[in-house]
């Protein structure tokens, strides 16, 4: 909010400047962003009385002039024509600096000592849209030698501040008055609030007023008959333009005064348009269209509050009146309306439909109720004091859940422990009622009546904080803590990824982070049908683009962007993996979707499936994994069918491990193939073992027996395992596949899979007899299960 210094002086006699006023509200807790002072760059410029004008020697277009700047005399040499003997100039002296920052210096023309220079409107940053021309001639009376700024009044300052949203009441010029009054233990006044009621006509026979909807909370209206329409005074003319607002004219300009002043929005709607005697505040019919001052259509929905004529839309709630009932040139009655809505539903409103205003501003920070009455008084106020109108008789006010003064009772030892300050009570009370926050002493209580304008002050805290702004946060000591930190211990899951993290670099391979936001585009690239669950996703309502407006699902599309990154850049090959983490949606779109951490493995460039199955192997081993099987899985649309598996720990999937379908990798520009597991981390941890057992060296001695078996093409290694280690019991230690071949030898659609099988008994040496008995069995059953032959 601009707050121009002047203004404020009209209701605090503040003995400071502005730049000094504005560090002291700063320490007060008013959040200052800057004071600015117009033309603050202006330097070393003075008023002159030219005495004497000569001509040049040496050039026609120059002249000479004597210039009396008060205790002495000086010599300026100047272009100008528009001057003559006795006329008072502005006067850049040597070292001045003009509006656009040029430093001027002493120097000579065409050989003629000149101190200075002349200045125009445009040099002094006050020349407007008119182009200027010649130097800007001041009034006879003006006195001589006197800094420009000064009798120009270019040393107006405005304090631009951050009003948080908790402090409405300083969304106005009294708000800050009464805080700038505070910090420098001043007195502050009110503006005018009288005036006669000299029309002879109530308001209450013409107009009647119906509130449809709770979210309007007050509202009020007065009429102004015989109106005229003007220009406003210069003084509020200056007010306005300082604090930014454009003035419009005399009715306009003091709605918009008193919104500033007070901190309450108004509006004036000429009565002629106001066809039916009543105004309605209802919410819009969906689908209406409505044009607001700003000439531009816009289409509400039901949750736009309205005030309407009858059944004819006037005005946006809070926002913007309709351009159907402005004031004009001819305008000779008005009705002010003052109210209070609810400021949520301003806020939501006036964002979609991209109509912030200064009103809606305020109304969206809750502002205080009772301020409706201290507006319609202040700009009936005005309207006397201009002579632009006749106030009618009567007000309309409906207030029907009257918001109440509240008092609050705390302890000043509470607030002095609270704080570790030594404050008495008496000072406490004083910097309470500087704030008006009436203040009695009742032992060592103090009783504090609450205004309703501090909607920000609701428990003890909040008393203590007001306290501490006005005795001075830098005068408050400085205390050590009074507790000892400790460090929090990682949890379970965070050591488990910690644990990940060095096994996949044990494993050689890279750790990368990618965005949880995708592109739609992404379900494409990755073969996804359309009706895959996968495509159903949480959708950001403020993307940064296209390319990041979904929560992904999967951790695909972001591995192949960074293996084909990777390719891209001639890597020959990549070994990465991420720890990240997918969201699931909800079917109740009002709940945070699931999140699943998920270890995303991939890499290309010399391997195969073996490779990636190898980590997945260790990753196991090292993690301790409980009781877990692979399944092939032929029907995954981002990887390639029949080199694709699932790993199960009992029932529940724990991941995904395979080669990328080629066409996707063709899709990402990869020319060679890739292979890719995401495992889910919250099903692998709820299935893991992590206390370490440990088996004693053996005592007896291994056999070792290799068997070659004939099977069926699409029989799984996994599948011969299973048979081997249930048939053989416990007398098979290990098995261990040492070869794959198919070739000329072989017949088509069969394989040779050779397997060493260690047997051992713990508890004494076996005799071949025993192994050949448990080695046969394994040999049936692989016969009989898998039809399998032995070569």
């Amino acid at each position: 909010m601009k707050v121009p210094y002047t203004w404020l002086k009209d209701y605090v006699d503040v003995n400071i400047d502005a730049k000094e006023l504005g560090d002291r509200l700063t320490l007060s807790g008013s959040n200052v962003e800057e004071v600015a002072i117009s033309g603050d760059t202006i330097q070393n410029v003075v008023t002159g009385l030219i005495t004497k004008i000569e001509k040049h020697p040496d050039a026609d277009k120059l002249s000479i002039c004597q210039v009396n700047i008060g205790d002495v005399e000086i010599q300026i040499v100047t272009a100008a024509t528009n001057m003559k003997e006795q006329d008072i100039v502005p006067v850049a002296l040597h070292g001045a600096v003009l509006f656009d920052g040029t430093k001027i210096k002493k120097g000579k023309l065409r050989g003629v000592v000149s101190n200075g220079m002349f200045c125009s409107e445009e040099e002094l940053g006050i020349a407007g849209d008119e182009p200027v021309h010649g130097l800007l001639i001041m009034p006879k009376d003006t006195p001589i030698g006197k800094d420009i700024k000064e009798v120009l009044g270019l040393n107006k300052a405005v304090i631009d501040l951050e009003i948080t949203s908790n402090r409405p009441d300083c969304l106005s010029i009294i708000g800050m008055a009464r805080e700038t009054a505070a910090t420098l233990n001043l007195k502050y006044k009110m503006p005018n609030l009288g005036f006669d009621a000299k029309n002879s006509t109530n308001i209450n026979d013409e107009l009647k007023v119906s509130i449809k909807d709770e979210l309007c909370k007050r509202y009020m209206a007065r009429g102004v008959k015989n109106v005229k329409i003007a220009p406003s005074p210069v003084w509020m003319q200056d007010r306005l333009n300082e604090a930014g607002v454009r003035p419009i004219n005399n009715i306009v300009d003091i709605t918009n005064f008193v919104m500033l002043e007070i901190g309450q929005p108004m509006h004036a709607f000429d009565r002629r348009e106001i066809n039916s005697g009543e105004i309605v505040v209802e919410r819009a019919t969906a689908g209406e269209k409505f044009t607001t001052l700003d000439e531009v259509e816009r289409e509400l929905d039901n949750s736009v509050l309205c005030i309407k004529d009858g059944n004819k839309t006037i005005g946006l709630a809070g926002i913007m009146g309709g351009l159907n009932s402005e004031i004009q040139e001819d305008t000779t009655e008005v009705v002010f309306e003052s109210a209070n809505f609810e400021g949520v539903n301003i806020r939501v409103n006036s964002k979609k439909l991209g109509l912030r205003t200064e009103a809606s501003q305020r109304f969206e920070k809750e502002i205080d109720p009772n301020l409706a009455q201290l507006a319609i008084d202040r700009a009936c106020a005005l309207v006397v004091e201009l002579g632009c109108g006749e106030i009618m008789q009567g007000t309309i006010d409906i207030y029907n859940d009257v918001k109440p003064v509240k008092t609050m009772t705390v302890s000043s030892t509470y607030i002095n422990d609270f704080l570790g300050t030594d404050i008495s009570k008496e000072d406490m009370k004083d910097y309470l009622d500087r704030l008006d926050l009436s203040t009695e002493i009742q032992g060592d209580n103090l009783v504090i009546t609450v205004p309703t304008f501090r909607i920000d002050i609701a428990i003890k805290q909040d008393i203590a904080e007001e306290i501490a702004r006005i005795y001075g946060y830098d005068k408050i000591p400085t205390t050590i803590i009074k507790t000892s930190t400790q460090r929090q211990p990682k949890n379970r899951k965070q050591l488990l990824d910690d644990k990940i993290v060095d096994i996949m670099i044990a494993c050689g391979l890279n750790q990368s982070i990618s965005y949880s936001f995708v592109s739609p585009k992404v379900f494409d690239l990755v073969n996804l049908p359309e009706d895959s669950k996968l495509r159903n996703t949480v959708k950001i309502k403020n993307p940064l683009g296209e390319d990041y407006s979904l929560m992904r699902t999967t951790t695909v599309p972001s591995m192949m962007e960074c293996l084909a990154r990777n390719y891209a850049r001639n890597n020959e090959y990549a070994s990465l993996f991420e720890i990240g983490k997918i969201y699931i949606p909800n079917e109740d779109e009002t709940q945070l979707p699931t999140e699943r951490n998920i270890l995303t493995i991939g890499m290309y460039g010399n391997v195969d499936y073996l490779d990636i199955k190898g980590v997945m192997d260790d990753l196991i081993e090292e993690i301790g994994l409980q009781k877990y099987n692979f399944k092939r899985q032929m029907e995954n649309p981002m990887y390639h069918p029949g080199k694709t598996a699932e790993l199960y720990s009992g029932k529940t999937k724990v991941a995904v491990i395979g080669e990328v379908h080629p066409t996707v990798c063709d899709n990402y520009g990869v020319g060679t193939d890739c292979y890719i597991a995401q495992v889910d981390l919250d099903a692998l941890y709820e299935n893991i073992n992590t206390k370490k057992s440990y088996t004693p060296l053996p005592k007896f001695p291994a056999v070792t027996r290799d068997i070659a078996l004939l099977v069926d093409d699409d029989i799984l290694v996994q599948e011969i395992e299973e048979t081997i280690r249930k048939t053989g019991g416990h007398l098979v230690e290990k098995t261990t596949l040492f070869d794959v071949y198919k070739g000329k030898q072989i017949p088509e659609g069969k394989k040779s899979i050779a397997y060493a099988i260690i047997y051992r008994d713990p508890s004494k040496t076996l005799k071949d007899e025993e192994i050949n008995k448990v080695h046969d069995k394994i040999l049936r059953a692989l016969e009989f299960k898998l039809g399998a032959q032995l070569r």
